[in-house]
C-alpha cells in the first residue's frame, strides 16, 4: 500500500481483520460504552496510557504528526488514550470481582435438590413436651407427572417404635413450596430422652393411588435444645439414612404413660391416678390402637387389687384421668410394688399386650425416685412420666 507524503495511514477492512485474529495475547472486546465513560460532574479525567492492539497502530501512526501538534497527538488521535483507564477496571479489581460465587444460584450439594425446611422446636421442661413448629418448606423436588407435589411433614422420635411417636401434619396438594404453620407436641418427653433421643423430621408426597413417596430429611439430636428456648432451624433436606435398631428388645419402648400417686392419710390409703398414655405401639392393622390400662398392688394375697380403666377406641395417646383407691397402711408401702400395664382391647380374641411399667422398691431410675417421693410426701400428689417396656417381671402377659 502504497502512502502519500502528509496524508494519514489508513486501514483497510481486510487489514483490520487480520489485525484481530492474528495470534498473541487476548484482549478484553472493547464496547462503545468505553469510549463515552461517565465521570462526575466536576471532576476531570485522568487517564493513564493504555496500550492495546488497535491504540498501537494508531499511535504508531500519529507520530508521524507529533513535532505538528503534541497534545493531539495524545488525545485527539488516539480515544484508547484519552479514556483507557477509565474504560477498563484494572486487572486486581476485575479478579476480585470474577472470584465472588453467585449465591442465589450454587447448587453444587445434591440436597438441595430435594429443598429445604423451615421448623422451630422447643422443649418445656415444666410440662415435659416437645413442641415442633412446621412453618414451610421451598423448593421441594417435584415428585407428581405435573411437576409438583402433595407434601406432607411427618416426626418420629429415634430410637424408639416408629409407628408409636409418629406424629404428622396436614397434606397440601399441588406445590412445592408449603406453608404448614403447624405445631406437633410430643408429651412424656423427659431430661433422659433430650440427652439421648433424635428427632427425624421427613417430608413426603402423598399419593393416593400408589403408596407415598419420600423426598428429603433431616434429624436434630434433642441435646442441641435447652430447656424452655425456642430454636429455628432452616435445613437443606438429605436422603434417607438407615434407622439403627436396637438388637436388646426387652428395652424396647412401647410408649409413655403419665401416673400419679398420693398417699392420703386421711383414708389411709393410696391413690393411683391414671391421667394419660402417649405414643403408644400400633396393636392393629388400622395403625392403631384400642388401649386401656389396668394396675396390681402386689404382692396380692386376696387377688383384689386389680383395677381396670374404660377402653379408648382407635388412638394412641389416650386421655383416661381415672383414680383408683388402695386401701393400706403407710408402713406396709414399703414392702408393695405398683404393676401397671397397658393393653390393646380385641373383639373375639386374646387382648395384645402393649406395654408396661412397675413402681417399687425393687424399681431403679425415674421409677424408683417416684416412689420415695410418694412415701416422703404424704397428701401430696405427684405425677410423673413413665416408659413402657415390652417386657414387666413378675406380670402374665394374659388379659
Amino acid at each position: 500500500m502504497t502512502q502519500r507524503k502528509g496524508e494519514k495511514t489508513t486501514i483497510s477492512i481486510q487489514e483490520h481483520m487480520a489485525i484481530d485474529v492474528c495470534p498473541g495475547p487476548i484482549q478484553p472486546i472493547k464496547q462503545i460504552s468505553d469510549y463515552f465513560p461517565r465521570y462526575p460532574r466536576g471532576l476531570p479525567p485522568t487517564a493513564p496510557p493504555a496500550l492495546s492492539r488497535a491504540g498501537s497502530l494508531r499511535s504508531s501512526s500519529a507520530s508521524h504528526n507529533s513535532g505538528d501538534d503534541p497534545a493531539r497527538s495524545h488525545t485527539g488521535d488516539d480515544p484508547d488514550r484519552a479514556f483507557g483507564g477509565a474504560a477498563a477496571p484494572t486487572p486486581a479489581v476485575t479478579g476480585k470481582k470474577e472470584e465472588e460465587p453467585d449465591v442465589e444460584g450454587y447448587d453444587s450439594d445434591d440436597s438441595t435438590t430435594l429443598g429445604t425446611l423451615d421448623f422451630s422446636l422447643l422443649y418445656d421442661q415444666e410440662n415435659n413436651a416437645l413442641h415442633c413448629t412446621i412453618n414451610k418448606a421451598k423448593g421441594l423436588k417435584p415428585m407428581d407427572h405435573n411437576g409438583l407435589s402433595d407434601p406432607y411433614v411427618k416426626l418420629h422420635l429415634l430410637p424408639g417404635a416408629s409407628k408409636a411417636n409418629k406424629l404428622r401434619t396436614k397434606t397440601l396438594r399441588n406445590t412445592l413450596n408449603p406453608i404448614w404453620s403447624e405445631t406437633l407436641t410430643y408429651y412424656g418427653i423427659t431430661d433422659e430422652d433430650m440427652v439421648r433421643k433424635t428427632l427425624r423430621i421427613s417430608v413426603c408426597d402423598e399419593d393416593k393411588f400408589r403408596h407415598n413417596e419420600f423426598i428429603g430429611e433431616t434429624r436434630i439430636p434433642l441435646k442441641k435444645l435447652k430447656p424452655n428456648q425456642t430454636k429455628n432451624f432452616y435445613n437443606c433436606l438429605e436422603k434417607q439414612l438407615p434407622i439403627d435398631k436396637t438388637d436388646d428388645k426387652s428395652l424396647e419402648e412401647r410408649g409413655r404413660i403419665m401416673i400419679s400417686l398420693k398417699y392420703s392419710s386421711q383414708k389411709s390409703g393410696l391413690v393411683v391416678g391414671i391421667v394419660r398414655c402417649a405414643h403408644l405401639a400400633a396393636m392393629d392393622a388400622n395403625g392403631f390402637s384400642d388401649p386401656y390400662v389396668k394396675t396390681y398392688l402386689k404382692p396380692d394375697e386376696n387377688k383384689k387389687s386389680k383395677h381396670k380403666t374404660a377402653v379408648k377406641k382407635k388412638t394412641l395417646n389416650p386421655e383416661f384421668n381415672e383414680e383408683f383407691f388402695y386401701e393400706i397402711k403407710y408402713a406396709d408401702l414399703s414392702k408393695k410394688t405398683l404393676e401397671v400395664t397397658v393393653w390393646d382391647y380385641d373383639i373375639g380374641k386374646s387382648n395384645d399386650f402393649i406395654g408396661g411399667v412397675s413402681l417399687g422398691i425393687s424399681a431403679n431410675g425415674e421409677r424408683l425416685k417416684h416412689w420415695f417421693d410418694c412415701l416422703k410426701n404424704k397428701d401430696k400428689k405427684i405425677e410423673r412420666w413413665h416408659t413402657l417396656t415390652n417386657e414387666l417381671p413378675g406380670t402374665t402377659f394374659n388379659d
